[in-house]
């Protein structure tokens, strides 16, 4: 039974500093203070260093000899990376989703961007979660665990980028916007339709950022 209890609480601490790092209340730029984080999340220190390591293993934390751990710094090289997978997995296994949905799982994706626009809206801290949560929505009903899991990682991955360089702008709208029509494509189960709103979906979050760091490169020198 304590096996059951220590397993699930260090599942949750790596969903508690995931959703923090990601909400970018973890600093990125010095040691993550883990005695101050154990004290503030309630628990010791070892359930939280597990958690690190696992988030090291999913690439949003890295750790340096004798200094601790810390949160990855926001690159265009990673950004090119995460998203050039994406475009080349996503499209296809949104469109097998679309063509293989239960009801069920179509309500999910309709509430889901209901959900997102809702948070939107409010202008609430919630936006990127539901953001990723509304993409798997699309892809989960593919039955392509493996590739499924891929992809939530990748998420995981761009959000920080989503958040920090897009929002700004002004663009959680505008993503709205292609949401609703890509959600419109895969519920009439137009899977070229899915394929083609998904790529041009994702590759303008590309140009997005590549602006965005241009301006930045710009900015500091």
């Amino acid at each position: 039974m304590t096996g059951i209890i220590v397993r699930n609480l260090s599942e949750q601490l790596v969903d508690l500093v995931r959703e923090r790092i990601l909400a970018g209340q973890v600093e990125g730029d010095r040691a993550i203070r883990q005695d101050a984080l154990a004290a503030e999340l309630g628990v010791s220190k070892i359930p939280l260093r597990e958690a690190l390591t696992r988030l090291e293993q999913e690439g949003l934390v890295r750790s340096r000899a004798n200094r601790g751990y810390f949160v990855r710094e926001l690159t265009i090289a990673e950004a090119e990376e995460v998203y050039a997978l994406r475009l080349k997995l996503e499209p296809e296994i949104a469109a097998q989703a679309a063509g293989r949905a239960s009801e069920e799982e179509r309500a999910v994706a309709v509430r889901t961007l209901a959900q997102l626009d809702e948070v939107t809206h409010a202008h609430g801290d919630g936006v990127g979660a539901f953001n990723r949560a509304f993409h798997l929505a699309l892809l989960r009903p593919s039955h392509q665990p493996i590739t499924t899991t891929m992809l939530e990682r990748l998420h995981v991955l761009g959000e920080r980028y989503v958040r920090k360089h897009l929002e700004p702008l002004g663009r959680d709208q505008r993503a709205n916007d292609e949401h609703a029509e890509l959600l419109d494509r895969w519920l009439a189960r137009d899977t070229a339709g899915v394929r083609e709103r998904m790529h041009a979906h994702i590759e303008q979050t590309v140009l997005d950022l590549r602006r965005e760091f241009e301006m930045l490169d710009r900015a500091a020198g």
